[in-house]
């Protein structure tokens, strides 16, 4: 069951279709196994239908009817009705390969990270995934910017409580953290940071110069 969700602008966002790609997979990964986040934009989107229908009306010459109904005409129908694809199908098609099987890089410690920033080409943000090993810790830190997470599997937990699978968290430059994998298995998040992280240890800080 998920217990932290995105907050409510975030869900306009998405619903308006404002979100970069990477944050907008990340919503959508929640999405599909949170029944109170899907209602809720289900009610943000019949919002924005009704304001639609309320906007001052537009005139369309004949001319531009006509090609927009070319245009509908010479779409092909669909032969057979499409069944929406599993959670899973999004991060496989995505990453090519079931995300425990993926050529991680060992980086600090207990964590270890693969960086598929060029998925979403165009993007000017870092997209990441994390992995930190079952009852291991991350090295205490803060950040610079921004961090979007969902937690794709497994669970963690830091001072704000336990994220499990699904779960979705932004944190910014006034939280620090250490987390820890808590369960029986990997605890493996994808992440959108707008700036890298900044290590605070009284050693593991000594490497930030060397983190992009």
């Amino acid at each position: 069951m998920t217990r932290h969700h995105p907050e409510s602008l975030h869900l306009m966002d998405y619903s308006a279709g404002n979100l970069s790609e990477p944050h907008a997979l990340c919503v959508r990964l929640h999405l599909n196994e949170c029944a109170l986040c899907r209602s809720r934009v289900e009610t943000l989107e019949s919002l924005g239908a009704v304001m639609m229908e309320q906007q001052p009306k537009v005139s369309v010459s004949d001319s531009m009817f006509d090609s927009i109904l070319a245009k509908i005409d010479s779409t092909p129908s669909p032969q057979t009705e499409l069944k929406p694809a599993p959670r899973v199908g999004i991060l496989q098609k995505l990453l090519g390969d079931d995300i425990n099987n993926l050529p991680w890089k060992r980086q600090l410690g207990d964590v270890s990270v693969l960086d598929i920033t060029e998925k979403f080409p165009g993007q000017n943000e870092q997209v990441v995934l994390q992995k930190l090993v079952s009852g291991g810790k991350a090295p205490a830190h803060t950040h610079r910017g921004h961090e979007t997470t969902i937690v794709l599997q497994g669970a963690f937990a830091d001072q704000k409580g336990v994220f499990n699978q699904w779960d979705f968290v932004v944190l910014t430059e006034q939280d620090e953290h250490k987390p820890v994998a808590v369960g029986c298995e990997d605890c493996i998040t994808l992440s959108v940071l707008s700036a890298p992280v900044k290590l605070t240890g009284t050693f593991t800080r000594m490497l930030n110069p060397f983190i992009r």
